[in-house]
């Protein structure tokens, strides 16, 4: 588990994994970033009072790296990805075992059950679990069980982990589609449970929308660095929206005619938030737009081979 400034929601996210239903001993290694909140006091109150939480140190505080530190202090045939505010479903860490021997699999993962509170997040999450917000990724939307190109968090096979080295940390995001691309190159299996979930909550602000997004599409370009042949189709839709909604604006001066890209996009948009109930609607375009614009934006101003230079790699 990997945590920064999570003060807040640490406590409950440890006692979720430690009310696992599982029948084998396991252990908690928590990943510590230098952190402004007291989250390191904490991690180390945890680790003091619970014998199956450890404490390893992050001094970057960057994901992949603290995922890394996490597996280097860590022991077990299984690896399980945890955030340090996520909530496991009950029953999650053995049903993905057991999905994983079943299966074949060298990783295993379900559905990213999005749950706002306030009224934008609850917005943003409609807008995560529609096909119109995310292009239908099964982890996204939900769907039938079986192989798919990656999924959310996932429980691994540490064997498979090893074989290909790790997370790679010169990626701020994306670190986890990336091993995934990898673990298929390797031959192994990404499975999809459905029946597993893992309770995400949303950005609140429409400018922390729209900087996460920011940083997927800029990560997202690093990657295709990395493996090229890796883009799918609707991770090129952000681009090809941002590029047709730029073209249409700019055009508009010389003719009115090309208002017809942005407005044909605003209107699709608006029929697709109109499917959460009008009340809502509003609140989804807003959140459809920032996350479409925001990703293509990031992906087409990203300088990946600056990006990728200038962070420190393990493989």
């Amino acid at each position: 588990m990997p945590v920064l400034n999570e003060a807040q929601h640490l406590e409950a996210a440890v006692a979720a994994v430690l009310t696992q239903d599982y029948p084998l001993p396991f252990q908690i290694v928590l990943a510590v970033g230098p952190c402004s909140d007291g989250t390191e006091a904490i991690a180390a109150e945890l680790a003091l009072h619970e014998p199956r939480v450890k404490v390893a140190p992050n001094p970057t505080g960057r994901t992949p790296a603290g995922l890394n530190a996490a597996l280097a202090e860590s022991a077990g045939e299984v690896v399980v990805r945890v955030d340090g505010h996520a909530h496991l479903s009950p029953g999650y860490i053995r049903r993905a075992v057991e999905t994983l021997q079943r299966t074949g699999a060298v990783n295993v993962g379900g559905v990213q059950s999005a749950e706002g509170i306030t009224p934008f997040e609850r917005a943003v999450a409609a807008a995560m679990t529609s096909r119109a917000g995310t292009g239908g990724a099964r982890f996204h939307v939900g769907g039938s069980e079986g192989a798919v190109d990656t999924v959310y968090l996932g429980v691994f096979r540490r064997s498979a982990l090893d074989a290909v080295g790790g997370f790679d940390e010169r990626l701020t995001r994306n670190q986890d589609y990336e091993l995934n691309i990898r673990l298929r190159e390797a031959g192994g299996t990404i499975w999809f449970d459905p029946h597993l979930w893992v309770g995400y909550r949303p950005r609140g602000t429409v400018r922390k929308l729209a900087s996460q997004y920011f940083q997927y599409g800029q990560w997202k370009r690093a990657v295709l660095r990395l493996h090229p042949s890796s883009l799918k189709l609707r991770q090129a839709a952000p681009v090809a929206i941002t590029l047709g909604v730029a073209v249409g604006l700019i055009a508009s001066f010389c003719t009115p005619w090309a208002l017809v890209l942005p407005g044909g996009y605003l209107a699709a948009v608006a029929v697709a938030a109109m499917a959460e109930g009008v009340r809502m609607a509003p609140r989804v375009v807003v959140a459809l737009i920032t996350m479409h614009l925001s990703w293509g934006i990031g992906f087409l101003s990203a300088r990946p081979k600056r990006m990728l230079a200038h962070m420190p790699g393990t493989r």
